[in-house]
């Protein structure tokens, strides 16, 4: 939903944390979420580490905005939904998280989010959506290499977005 960004944005960035460079983790030196190489991509240019130590909120949310809430059509998406497609999309990129909406839904999972994939979007119930791809995605985090070093952090991440997408989709009083 179109007023859920800034909601969800922030959801995104308490599980994405801080400035990381873990030897393991191949998307290298990140800050907030974003790897190096995708701030450069943004940027335009070259940066250094403290650069992408003093990344804060305000310098990222308009990438996120853009790259992934725009990219996977959030804000045609129902409460709950927005911020499971979401957050998936921040964590294994906007095109995985379209293919694994449109699994969800039963739909061909071509990665583009179009009139075929709202339609069914708009005929599921939003709480079992939610629910299937927050499954669909912790499948997938368990058969990667990285499962044994990240794993915990990944499996508990995707338990709380399927638990607050859940009761994003509830309605209000």
């Amino acid at each position: 939903m179109r007023e859920n960004f800034e909601q969800c944005l922030a959801m995104v960035l308490k599980h994405e944390g801080g400035f990381v460079n873990h030897p393991k983790d191949p998307g290298g030196m990140t800050n907030l979420g974003v790897t190096r190489k995708v701030w450069e991509e943004w940027v335009g240019h070259s940066v250094d580490e403290l650069t992408m130590r003093s990344l804060g909120p305000e310098d990222v949310a308009p990438l996120y905005k853009k790259n992934y809430w725009d990219k996977c059509r959030c804000d045609d998406l129902p409460s709950g939904v927005d911020f499971a497609v979401f957050d998936l999309a921040v964590n294994s990129g906007p095109g995985r998280s379209s293919k694994f909406l449109q699994k969800s839904l039963g739909v061909a999972a071509d990665g583009a989010i179009g009139p075929a994939t709202l339609t069914a979007v708009s005929q599921a119930n939003p709480q079992e959506l939610a629910s299937k791809i927050c499954t669909t995605r912790l499948e997938f985090l368990q058969a990667l290499p990285t499962w044994g070093t990240f794993g915990k952090g990944w499996g508990r991440r995707v338990a709380e977005v399927e638990k607050t997408a859940f009761e994003m989709c509830l309605p209000t009083a």
